[in-house]
């Protein structure tokens, strides 16, 4: 029996030899497939914007219009055809008409096929049911299609092809590119938002000699020529503060990071974030600041502050709850608070409820990972949580109330961390102390830990003013505003295994 898959497969290949014999009749005929002086005076955006602003001026002075697209539907009636087009900004009906094109062109545009690119020349009209067409008195081929596009209702679904075939999603799926054309606008109101208040953008490097910046597996490369081995950035955490120090008390980079670590709904090895600093401000001031951020971002981009996401309402409009690591894990993990100074009974419980810890050595990874597992799902609304132990917060500033936590926070939107910010840690002495107890535990193991950053610690040496700065995940942020699941929706090409080579699947 011949599977449902080997019949699509039978069927493409006999539309693609089908079109591959049209191509050969077409080029044996000198008919230009990809020719590239087409003169477009308005997109279909335009066109629409004409209509409905003037009209009885379309109607009354009969203006042509010089538009170009993707042919997505073809209706043929003998002598006349109606087709729908698609370029970047809409969609729109053409009428062609032998009569009107010509008994030449009529011919070469009975062999244009889905997917095929247009030049289309002409007036509008109002067909019988009330819809703005095209009139078309000039048809030229820009460029040939030759794969078939996947059928309307049957064609693009299953999640994996989707992902490997982004061009076919974006092309078929209007939702999808919804979502990116969002995505573009999210990352546009976050510069807006920060060059408004004398943000000054910049770039560090994406391959460094010494990664830092955050706790995580680098990927490692090689420079021929200065023979040197350099890494992808995890993050540029330490480069924005080298210009701090400089005097820039106000920078920001929308950057990628690039980690070694696993793929899932969440994680992708390469990601964007969103890393600013902010010279005489503390943690404090950033939560307000990341409140007013979010709340524009939504408003500009959805045009309320309240959104839907995976079922839950939440509302980006500031004031958030703060609240502590600890008394969270009190509050939402079911931790009893004696239990949460002891390393021991803490890995007990762990152990009470089946949840694995690897990194046991530490009190504050701990703390993290039963944080992680029984209290960040439930986090829906904007909660800010505070006092992270300073182990597992190497780079950030002692509180001086309480000297083994750090004046930091996370922040946690439907149910994960979407932020990181913090008091700078300045003093360069106590950062070459975090520096070697980092060291310490990559010598024992721990491959994500810190490496010494001589440069970085000399560059504090001269002198940084007090600052805090903050990371924001700006793939997570668009899985919020445009209610995604996975965070590979939201990334045109998210990185996946290899696979066996399928053509048209």
């Amino acid at each position: 029996m011949i599977s449902g898959y080997e019949q699509v497969m039978e069927k493409t290949t006999d539309i693609k030899e089908q079109r591959r014999k049209k191509l050969s009749d077409l080029r044996n005929k000198n008919i230009r497939l990809f020719p590239n002086d087409f003169f477009v005076s308005h997109t279909i955006k335009d066109i629409l914007a004409i209509i409905e602003k003037s009209p009885n001026t379309v109607t009354e002075h009969n203006p042509i219009f010089s538009v170009a697209g993707r042919m997505m539907a073809v209706n043929r009636f003998g002598k006349a055809s109606f087709i729908r087009f698609r370029d970047r900004t809409g969609q729109l009906q053409a009428y062609v008409r032998k009569d009107n094109v010509g008994t030449e062109v009529y011919d070469l545009f009975k062999q244009l096929d889905i997917g095929d690119f247009v030049g289309l020349k002409g007036g509008l009209f109002k067909t019988k049911t009330g819809e703005w067409t095209l009139l078309v008195n000039e048809l030229k081929l820009v460029s040939k299609a030759i794969n078939p596009l996947p059928e309307k209702f049957h064609g693009l679904k299953d999640p994996e092809k989707r992902y490997r075939r982004r061009y076919l999603d974006l092309l078929m799926n209007s939702d999808v590119r919804d979502i990116f054309l969002k995505r573009s606008k999210i990352i546009q109101a976050i510069r807006t938002f920060l060059l408004n208040r004398d943000f000054l953008e910049v770039e560090t490097p994406m391959m460094q000699p010494i990664p830092g910046g955050a706790e995580a597996t680098p990927f490692k490369t090689h420079h021929n020529a200065l023979g040197m081995d350099l890494f992808l950035r995890i993050a540029p955490e330490l480069y924005l503060k080298r210009l701090v120090v400089g005097g820039f008390e106000q920078v920001f980079e929308l950057n990628r990071n690039f980690r070694n670590e696993g793929v899932s709904t969440q994680h992708n090895p390469e990601f964007t974030m969103l890393e600013f600093y902010l010279a005489y401000a503390t943690y404090q001031d950033l939560m307000e600041l990341t409140e007013q951020m979010f709340a524009y971002v939504t408003r500009d981009v959805i045009g309320s502050t309240v959104i839907t996401y995976q079922g839950n309402s939440i509302d980006m409009e500031g004031p958030w709850r703060r609240v502590t690591l600890l008394s969270a894990l009190e509050e939402f993990g079911g931790i009893d608070a004696g239990l949460l100074k002891s390393r021991e009974g803490l890995l007990d419980f762990a152990s009470s409820k089946g949840i694995k810890i690897t990194k046991t050595g530490r009190l504050g990874k701990v703390i993290t990972k039963l944080f992680d597992i029984l209290v960040e799902p439930h986090l829906i609304q904007p909660i800010f949580v505070t006092g992270y132990p300073v182990e597992v917060s190497p780079l950030s500033r002692r509180s001086e109330t309480e000297p083994n936590l750090t004046d930091r926070f996370e922040l946690f939107i439907g149910g994960r961390e979407i932020a990181n910010g913090f008091s700078e840690l300045n003093d360069p002495d106590d950062q070459r102390e975090r520096f070697i107890e980092q060291m310490s535990r990559r010598e024992a193991g721990d491959k994500e830990a810190h490496h010494m950053d001589e440069d970085y610690i000399e560059a504090l040496s001269y002198g940084m003013p007090p600052a805090a700065g903050e990371g924001i995940g700006i793939d997570r942020l668009v899985m919020l505003l445009t209610d995604s699941a996975s965070i590979r929706e939201v990334i045109l090409f998210p990185h996946m295994k290899p696979k066996e080579h399928r053509p048209n699947t």
